[in-house]
């Protein structure tokens, strides 16, 4: 039997499960809020082109108004000044969209402290029980933070002081950029950068880093708790707008059961 075969074969006898890692995207799904002046991005609308009448009797379809950053979806590296002439989305090459995939969950640590922040040694404690991250994998940060997405509010966690949310250090982005060979890094929350990065040295580094190395960035991932810490693949679907910056994108995880 071939490889292919093999995998057809235990999709259909559910030895191996698709998990769908993709947030519904609607009119109410929580988009990043830039503080003044910056622009913001707009949430998904959609606009009736026919609903099954004069303009279209047999026929309904919409148009879709959203930002290319909305809901769960890829950043490529063109989307950072420190990316800007690196790739855009509809150059990504597939290979990278389909790639073993690691979890460190660090939920424990988040219930405790939204504002927690993931360090080089949450990355070399978790390799001690399972080895080195593969060169070419993607890193996806467990932090239970999928819960909130139904509450825009909760979700973004604004306060007057900004947004409280976790992600990784300046240290960290920079060494995973810097020690790591990844192909992206996924979070459950509304960037990959934690909510405080603005005033981080240098501001968002996650995006600084890991964009300018050329690794990708996925973000609003959901049911994160079903996929093993080592193991799984990776499939990763943006639409490849030219010139784009990023792409919404459905994310399937491959798990052996």
């Amino acid at each position: 039997m071939s490889v292919l075969s093999a995998l057809v074969a235990a999709l259909g006898s559910a030895d191996v499960e698709v998990v769908d890692l993709t947030a519904p995207l609607s009119p109410s799904t929580p988009v990043l809020q830039l503080p003044p002046p910056f622009a913001n991005t707009i949430p998904l609308s959609l606009e009736t082109v026919s609903a099954f009448d004069d303009a279209g009797p047999a026929w309904r379809w919409n148009n879709i108004h959203t930002g290319e950053h909305t809901g769960t979806h890829l950043d490529a590296p063109a989307h950072w000044i420190t990316g800007r002439d690196g790739e855009t989305v509809d150059v990504i090459p597939p290979s990278k969209l389909v790639a073993p995939v690691v979890v460190i969950d660090v939920r424990a640590q988040v219930a405790a402290n939204p504002d927690f922040l993931l360090e080089p040694e949450h990355v070399t404690a978790w390799e001690a029980h399972h080895g080195r991250v593969p060169d070419g994998a993607w890193l996806l940060l467990q932090t239970g933070w999928s819960a909130r997405q139904d509450d825009a509010a909760a979700f973004l966690n604004a306060d007057q002081n900004g947004p409280h949310t976790p992600g990784p250090s300046a240290e960290a982005a920079r060494w995973l950029a810097s020690e790591r060979t990844i192909a992206g890094f996924g979070v459950e929350t509304v960037g990959i950068d934690a909510g405080a990065a603005g005033g981080f040295e240098p501001p968002f580094p996650a995006h600084h880093y890991l964009l300018e190395a050329g690794s990708y960035g996925l973000t609003q991932l959901r049911n994160l708790e079903r996929l093993p810490a080592t193991g799984a693949v990776l499939v990763v679907s943006p639409l490849p707008i030219v010139g784009g910056t990023g792409s919404p994108s459905r994310v399937f995880a491959l798990v052996e059961k």
